[in-house]
């Protein structure tokens, strides 16, 4: 059995041994996979953590599950305490660039040694934020990076991973701090991430203003930046730009009188 197969067949059958109709949320713990696997005959990866991992940033969950989220609404898996999760319908938010926003190109300054080994296209993504300053340009404040792929423990939470944090600083002093949360590939943005990346924030950061970004290759040369707001309902996206990094001379005249007359 692929470990396709296996995963889906584990995250299923512990969704429906804790849910109940109707309900909008269904509690589980990391053991219930090892309970699950004995019952169904199933070989559990080393790293228990890969199964929920997967279905909470990179895989769908079983069609089986999705069909039982209210109307309008999606499953998510939330943390909930160390070794702890939860399925939690929220309202389907899908976040992904819109095909209709106008680009932007920069100057690539990304080093040709750094692109050339570059190993995944998180790394390379993360890369090319840092040496073209596309989160300063992005946001309009002074940033710093302080860390790629920071993993702590937040209350109530428990462990977390972000992709990467920011520092900043803007005219008036204020201080800031930039979660950054990057996908390439087949790779989506996921809400929960930008949940924990708030979270983070908070804890780790309470003195400091939080601005949660998201960045997504659009192609290898063309990178998507959101960023988000936490509502009392739900994370929304309050900017999309979208800019493509080109050898400077393409930046041509009529590009710069035309970025000039842009309202935002």
């Amino acid at each position: 059995m692929s470990k396709s197969n296996r995963y889906s067949q584990l995250i299923e059958e512990i969704f429906f041994s804790h849910f109940q109709a109707g309900a909008a949320e269904a509690p589980f713990e990391r053991e219930d996979l090892v309970r699950v696997a004995r019952k169904l005959g199933v070989r559990l990866p080393k790293n228990l953590g890969d199964v929920i991992y997967r279905f909470r940033y990179r895989t769908p969950l079983p069609e089986s599950v999705r069909a039982e989220a209210p109307e309008g609404k999606e499953w998510i898996i939330r943390p909930a305490g160390p070794a702890k999760y939860r399925f939690v319908a929220i309202e389907r938010a899908i976040i992904q660039p819109s095909k209709m926003m106008a680009e932007t190109k920069v100057p690539d300054a990304t080093p040709g040694v750094i692109a050339m080994y570059a190993l995944s296209d998180e790394q390379a993504l993360l890369a090319k934020l840092r040496y073209n300053r596309l989160i300063d340009i992005f946001t309009g404040v002074t940033c710093y990076s302080l860390q790629n792929h920071l993993r702590t423990t937040v209350p109530k939470l428990g462990q977390i991973e972000t992709d990467g944090v920011y520092i900043g600083v803007d005219k008036k002093g204020a201080h800031y701090v930039f979660p950054v949360q990057a996908k390439g590939g087949n790779d989506h943005l996921s809400v929960v991430q930008i949940e924990q990346d708030m979270a983070m924030c908070a804890n780790k950061f309470p003195l400091l203003i939080c601005r949660a970004i998201g960045a997504q290759f659009m192609q290898d040369d063309l990178i998507a930046l959101f960023e988000f707001e936490q509502s009392k309902e739900r994370i929304t996206v309050v900017s999309d730009k979208h800019y493509r990094l080109v050898p400077g001379e393409e930046v041509t005249e009529a590009d710069l009188k035309s970025y000039r007359q842009r309202r935002h």
